[in-house]
């Protein structure tokens, strides 16, 4: 199966994502990331006067038909899911978690086996988001629950001060791509362990000794001072030596001639008086930080006067996407972000030298992705803007949609009914039809292909299955079950 994004880097869709999704060939993409709107019962729109004026969405849902005809259609082939949206406790939550399921499948597809994805949301739905996970991707798929303090403040009635969002971090296969990154230490850490300071700067103490004695050279006194009557052995911080030392080949030195060469560079500290071993120091600019924490508290929001401000409603720091992607794709990885909104996602993936993706509903957001990639990276000339459905290429050479081998498999899978009013016919009275609309990105892959009768057919037309049973249901002796 060829697995190649059909599609080239730094392409932005102006459309619903959904039936682009379906273009997109199977396994094209390394890392998804997506903030979608959260049922905020909300809409929201740029300020006048900056540079994401024009942007608008509407964050309010509620139960419609077409959602119902979805929810039949999930209720077949992914019953788990299913379940999940019919635990939702109102009819707006229900509408919010089908828009998402539809689309959370078709990412399923399209993501790598070795790949990523993200979910960012808050509190106001992160609950079923997550089970919704769960169901699409499988339970053992969940690594993190990520928490970003988005706010330093802000005040609740009657509760606790809502001040974070939550991403959901997923990883579908065995073996997934994860780099060690690091964040800054609090600087409560820096306080109570970087003590001291000297002219260099500020520094921590760490043993120059490990537990346990030896014969060996690390176990021979060193300037008059044994380890071994403390029950200890020299063990010399090696990465501090190869820093102060690049260009020389230590490892024929022996422990005592490399304790020289380390108080030589200054990273011994020697205790002020007595007889006590002495140790090693390690400057606070020598850290890499802490690895990853599912707490980010370090990551500000965007200021009103921040370079990067768009004044998009729901822009999230340039820095929390660069943490993402660093940790979760290579240079080279497709990164993708199906609601890319004001582009921060796309800038910071090329920024890091990763190929990228984006679609969003708002022609506002095109304009975005150019002006700030030009402002960042001082060209734009290789962005391609688009709006129509990719064709995928991923699905070899298939046989022509109606023919006779395709007929007799649905028919024995239907086992003889029409997939809309649901009478019984003979073969030569069904017709092999698509359930998405090929000008909606459905394919003639067989999982996409069904029988009806010549009559919902007609009715059907080129329209996806959910308007046929729109139809059907509008009349109640073809009740759509």
């Amino acid at each position: 199966m060829d697995t190649r994004p059909n599609f080239n880097s730094k392409t932005i869709w102006t459309a619903d994502n959904l039936p682009v999704m379906r273009g997109m060939n199977s396994a094209s993409v390394d890392l998804i990331y997506l903030d979608p709107p959260f049922n905020s019962k909300a809409d929201y729109a740029a300020p006048i006067g900056s540079e994401a004026e024009g942007a608008v969405f509407k964050d309010t849902w509620s139960l419609s038909d077409i959602n119902e005809i979805w929810l039949d259609l999930l209720e077949g082939k992914h019953p788990d899911l299913h379940k999940v949206i019919m635990a939702a406790l109102t009819n707006s939550d229900k509408s919010y978690l089908i828009y998402m399921a539809v689309r959370l499948l078709e990412m399923r597809r399209i993501l790598r086996r070795d790949g990523s994805i993200y979910l960012h949301c808050d509190p106001t739905m992160s609950h079923y988001l997550k089970l919704a996970m769960d169901a699409v991707f499988g339970r053992g798929a969940f690594k993190s629950e990520i928490i970003w303090k988005r706010t330093s403040s802000h005040s609740g009635a009657k509760r606790w001060g809502p001040i974070h969002d939550t991403l959901l971090f997923y990883a579908p296969g065995e073996r997934y791509v994860w780099n060690e990154v690091h964040q800054p230490y609090e600087q409560n850490y820096l306080d109570d362990f970087y003590r001291h300071e000297d002219r260099r700067g500020r520094y921590r103490l760490i043993d120059l000794t490990g537990p346990g004695t030896t014969a060996g050279e690390s176990g021979m006194p060193w300037r008059g001072i044994d380890p071994t009557e403390a029950g200890r052995h020299w063990a010399l911080p090696k990465a501090s030596l190869a820093a102060a030392y690049p260009d020389r080949d230590l490892s024929e030195l022996s422990a005592q001639a490399r304790l020289d060469l380390l108080d030589k560079a200054g990273l011994v500290h020697w205790p002020k008086s007595g007889r006590r071993i002495p140790q090693a120091k390690r400057y606070v600019d020598e850290a890499p930080g802490v690895l990853l924490q599912d707490i980010c508290a370090d990551i500000k929001p965007i200021g009103s006067q921040a370079k990067e401000r768009t004044g998009y409603p729901t822009q999230k720091p340039l820095a929390l996407l660069e943490r993402i992607i660093k940790a979760s794709s290579n240079e080279g990885d497709m990164v993708f972000d199906p609601f890319c909104g004001c582009a921060t996602t796309l800038v910071a993936a090329d920024r890091l030298q990763r190929g990228w993706a984006g679609i969003d509903v708002s022609e506002k957001a095109v304009e975005l992705v150019m002006d700030r990639i030009k402002g960042d990276q001082g060209l734009f000339e290789d962005i391609v803007a688009r709006v129509d459905i990719p064709r995928r290429s991923d699905l070899g050479k298939l046989p022509k949609y109606n023919c006779a081998e395709n007929k007799r498999v649905l028919y024995g899978e239907q086992e003889g009914y029409c997939n809309g009013c649901r009478k019984h016919f003979e073969a030569r009275h069904l017709e092999v039809d698509h359930m998405v609309a090929k000008v909606d990105g459905g394919t003639d892959h067989l999982d996409n292909l069904q029988l009806l009768c010549g009559n919902c057919n007609r009715v059907k037309g080129k329209r996806g299955q959910e308007y046929l049973v729109k139809r059907l249901n509008a009349r109640p002796q073809y009740r759509y079950a």
